[in-house]
């Protein structure tokens, strides 16, 4: 099982009531709420292996040079002093992110983040090296290109908490998308996303990009095609697709996420205990994480 914790954290944050504190006063309804869902993941699902993927870097500078309008929206600050751009975080969940490092690094669970990548890219290389069946937990549908009924890949997306999943394998990609995982990035791709800054193609929508696909396979049989006279292609999805050659040329690297990301050496099994219980239980005394952490353990030790 690989978690997108960004977009767990994100869920457990808007989810759980600011009004969950730490002794201090301190919000940590991020924390708490992203405990008690691995806690449910763990119970429901009952992987061996379990891997937080983290963003060591949310918005790679190799993916903005390709596409400057990559995830640019999302940019809160900008230096003159050429610091690092900053995503958009709200000011009480910030802060909780380095205690939700440190409470996984004492419970023994493992957390992987590679300086220049995403955790995206984390997520598509350890999932190419798995050996058996795999599932990633995400709210972000980038990550259903990685869909493959053949090696048992699928993405599990919270429709609620995550009690609610979406379970999403091929066939409900080819019902909702009529794709694929493996065409999904280049439908992705067509179509663009705003949400990740990504233009596509001007006028090709979801469902043209889904019809293109399926007559000429992939992205480099469309391209093909508008070089092919005899084609089938309308004068106008040919003329746009001619004028989107240098978009279509590098969006590929951008959207695809990354299978070779050079991971560090950790232990993915699931502990069935704390690493570090003397430093656990500070953690949990310092933050207040009470409830939260003890039906984890439990459920861990089961």
């Amino acid at each position: 099982m690989l978690l997108d914790t960004a977009s767990l954290y994100y869920r457990a944050y808007f989810g759980v009531p600011d009004s969950v504190r730490a002794p201090d006063g301190t919000p940590v309804n991020a924390v708490r709420g992203l405990l008690d869902f691995i806690g449910r993941l763990v119970q429901d699902h009952r992987p061996d292996d379990l891997v937080a993927c983290m963003d060591a870097d949310w918005r790679p500078h190799w993916r903005v040079e390709l596409i400057p309008s990559y995830k640019a929206h999302r940019v809160a600050v900008e230096t003159a002093e050429g610091l690092p751009d900053e995503e958009e975080t709200p000011d009480t969940l910030a802060p909780q992110v380095p205690v939700i490092e440190e409470v996984l690094d004492a419970l023994g669970i493992a957390r992987v983040g590679v300086a220049g990548y995403e955790a995206d890219d984390v997520i598509g290389t350890l999932t190419g090296l798995a050996a058996g069946p795999v599932d990633i937990v995400t709210g972000d549908r980038d990550l259903y290109q990685l869909v493959d009924d053949a090696r048992g890949v699928r993405v599990l997306y919270p429709l609620k908490g995550v009690g609610s999943l979406q379970l999403t394998d091929e066939a409900w990609l080819r019902e909702k998308y009529g794709v694929d995982g493996s065409g999904y990035a280049d439908l992705a791709l067509l179509r663009g996303d705003p949400s990740d800054g990504l233009p596509g193609v001007p006028g090709i929508g979801e469902k043209t990009a889904a019809k293109l696909l399926d007559t000429f396979g992939d992205l480099a049989g469309i391209m093909a095609a508008v070089d092919d006279p005899k084609a089938k292609l309308t004068p106008s999805q040919r003329k746009r697709l001619d004028e989107a050659r240098e978009y279509v040329a590098v969006a590929p690297k951008v959207v695809r996420v990354a299978g070779d990301v050079p991971l560090p050496e950790f232990d993915p099994a699931l502990p069935a205990g704390p690493r570090d219980p003397a430093t656990l239980e500070a953690l949990a005394k310092r933050w207040g994480l009470g409830g939260a952490l003890q039906r984890l353990l439990s459920t861990l030790r089961d």
